[in-house]
């Protein structure tokens, strides 16, 4: 791969990523919210709190609509968009990492395994995967830290340089790190997601081979490889993330600011001890009404970037 096409991924994969962040941070943060193990709930003006499950078992945490209409209503708009600062230094530069590595790592491994075969797929994935992760954690941390400070309105929030003195007065350089482990076996899920991808896009690249003879079809055999690639994207994350789910609580209760959570395997049992297993997939329906478009217009906008510059 040349410097230019590296160059190319690395634009490309900062673009989708950039616009997917934008256009579902509301969502991203009810679904951090769901996550956590504090969830506050309005009853008739009577404010009843389950903090790690302990106290009030029986009571069902709010679901996607009542949590947002509480956001609303207690912390105003704006708080729908807390953590999108960080956001969005954090996933231009992790996207673009990840997609160049999974092109570096993918065209490497092609000439030692089989061209573009599942094995190749799963391998760039993770290490994709893994060297993005390592490198932009902390930025990730203080996101999640952000999306759960909740603060009535009129309030005045936690800024990113606030969170930044408040996670090394309390843990140091390691305080950045916390829910790494998590995230690394969230690579279960990024692999799955790529595998089920590239599968469903050679097969419609494949099924579109015979319309390239027809050249006055041009525009709209482009247009609808777009498409088809927006729905390749939707179809693979969907899979992808309901297998992998729970990673993504564990993960947001490993950086909760004070927590109890240790560990990936202790917070692993500690969560379905308190809470019951379901509490392992809360706000699994908030994530895939986010990740899908988000993977969606992530896909499409590297693809659509890599065209336009390679002509």
């Amino acid at each position: 791969m040349s410097q230019r096409d590296t160059l190319v991924h690395l634009f490309s994969g900062g673009c989708g990523g950039t616009v997917g962040a934008i256009l579902t941070c509301p969502l991203e943060v009810v679904k951090t919210r769901l996550q956590s193990s504090s969830i506050t709930l309005f009853v008739s003006e009577v404010q009843l709190s389950t903090v790690n499950g302990a106290s009030m078992t029986r009571i069902s945490p709010p679901g996607p609509l009542h949590c947002l209409r509480l956001i609303l209503e207690k912390e105003g708009p704006r708080s729908l968009f807390r953590g999108l600062g960080p956001n969005l230094v954090g996933v231009a530069p992790s996207r673009a990492i990840y997609f160049a590595a999974y092109s570096t790592a993918k065209e490497k491994l092609n000439g030692v395994l089989e061209p573009d075969s599942t094995q190749v797929h799963m391998a760039s994935a993770g290490m994709a995967g893994f060297t993005a992760i390592t490198a932009t954690n902390p930025i990730w941390l203080i996101k999640t830290r952000l999306q759960l400070d909740a603060r009535n309105r009129g309030e005045r929030r936690m800024s990113a340089f606030e969170c930044i003195h408040r996670v090394y007065k309390a843990d140091g350089l390691r305080g950045f790190y916390r829910g790494m482990s998590a995230s690394y076996a969230g690579i279960s899920e990024t692999v799955i997601h790529f595998v089920i991808y590239e599968n469903i896009k050679r097969r419609l690249l494949e099924a579109k081979a015979p319309q390239n003879m027809d050249d006055e079809e041009d525009a709209s055999k482009d247009a609808s490889d777009f498409v088809g690639m927006m729905l390749a994207a939707a179809t693979s994350k969907t899979c992808a993330t309901i297998i992998a789910y729970p990673h993504e609580v564990i993960r947001t209760r490993l950086r909760e600011e004070g927590s109890k959570y240790r560990s990936f395997f202790q917070t692993l049992t500690t969560v379905p001890k308190e809470e019951g297993y379901r509490a392992l997939y809360r706000g699994l329906i908030t994530h895939l009404a986010r990740q899908i478009p988000n993977t969606a217009i992530m896909m499409c906008t590297y693809e659509l970037v890599v065209y336009l510059l390679n002509g």
